[in-house]
């Protein structure tokens, strides 16, 4: 299992980090090309795989791998 952040496209809404039931995501304090502050999955071991990040994200920006 893995977490893919296409950095690029994040435009560091948050909505990630609002819907994820384990807490999985923060803003990591880092910039894109576009300055926009992006998303760490700092505890990825914790992730559930249940997705909603990546059905929630906007921009296509992450994505689970099983």
């Amino acid at each position: 299992m893995a977490i893919h952040i296409n950095k690029r496209l994040c435009k560091g809404c948050g909505l990630c980090i609002t819907v994820c039931p384990k807490n999985v995501y923060e803003l990591s304090g880092e910039t894109n090309q576009k300055g926009f502050s992006v998303i760490s999955a700092v505890r990825e071991e914790d992730c559930i795989k249940c997705k909603k990040c990546e059905i929630n994200c906007p921009d296509m920006a992450l994505w689970i791998e099983k």
